[in-house]
């Protein structure tokens, strides 16, 4: 038996429409959670295939009915957010860009990017494309300087995500995951990734030097990705980003969408903690499994 997670929620109540035929509005309440499950083996690479009833799933530890389930292969709307800060040496954005390279070319054909860098400030270079050779482009004449707003960059990419056109939200961070220059607080970060529906995958390097706060990079960067159920990854090496980067765009492409009505939902604002187990039969291989730690009740994202 594995055990693990929790929500990408969309939660959305008292939608009004008007029709021509009626000047009265139309009130929908809906509480349906829908959120995405990863799951992968010991070599991290995603497990596709699995059925419905192998997934059960707990909202304030009480099992829920499973009302929509999918392991389609689906497009994404990813957030790519690249440090081009003074922290970040030329070989290692030369690195980062050849894997980059690799990662689109694994991802889906219909997956649309948003393209931001960040040192001193965040800055978004291109607002929605599938053109790859266009993010490859960007950058070019990247020269590494200035200060890190990393915080910054990566809620701008989250507000991105969250307007793109697919249902699979995606930030994809590659940093060294730290932090000297954002208006917003690592808090306040937290608190939005945790109302969102994005998943954060990172590709760090070095990171080791404590911060305010007492995380390092690499610590700062496991955090958000396991709020939002993704994996933080340190490569050693040219060969093992290539892999971690494959490995992100192959985890993308199998994720499991689940959704359910909560069956003690009420419009307060309060968290809700989910759990997912995942059941094997006994000698199965043992699989790691990843999703959201939670919704708030009644937020519309």
């Amino acid at each position: 038996v594995l055990t693990l997670i929790t929500p990408q929620p969309l939660v959305a109540q008292k939608q009004t429409n008007t029709t021509p035929q009626d000047d009265e509005p139309l009130t929908i309440n809906t509480d349906l959670v829908t959120f995405n499950v990863s799951v992968t083996d010991r070599e991290g690479r995603a497990v596709a295939g699995l059925s419905k009833n192998v997934f059960n799933v707990f909202d304030n530890k009480m099992l829920q009915e499973i009302h929509f389930f999918s392991d389609e292969d689906t497009p994404a709307s990813i957030s790519i957010v690249f440090d081009t800060s003074g922290s970040m040496s030329d070989k290692k954005i030369v690195q980062a860009k050849e894997a980059l390279a690799s990662f689109i070319n694994t991802s889906h054909k219909r997956d649309e990017f948003f393209l931001i860098d960040f040192n001193s400030r965040a800055r978004l270079l291109l607002d929605r494309t599938r053109d790859s050779d266009a993010v490859l482009d960007k950058f070019t004449f990247v020269e590494p300087q200035g200060n890190t707003a990393l915080y910054d960059a990566v809620y701008l990419g989250v507000e991105k995500a969250m307007k793109g056109s697919h249902p699979k939200k995606v930030v994809l961070l590659i940093s060294d995951g730290e932090d000297n220059n954002s208006r917003y607080s690592y808090r306040e970060l937290r608190r939005r990734l945790r109302e969102s529906e994005v998943i954060i995958y990172a590709i760090g390097f070095g990171g080791y030097y404590p911060l305010k706060g007492g995380l390092n990079g690499r610590e700062t960067l496991k955090e958000l990705a396991s709020t939002t159920g993704g994996k933080a990854f340190f490569p050693k090496g040219p060969v093992e980003m290539n892999e971690a980067f494959e490995q992100i765009a192959l985890e993308i492409r199998h994720l499991y969408s689940i959704s359910y009505y909560p069956t003690d939902f009420a419009v307060n604002g309060k968290w809700h903690r989910v759990r997912v187990k995942v059941n094997f039969p006994i000698g199965s291989p043992r699989f790691s499994v990843r999703s959201r730690e939670g919704y708030f009740a009644g937020i519309n994202y």
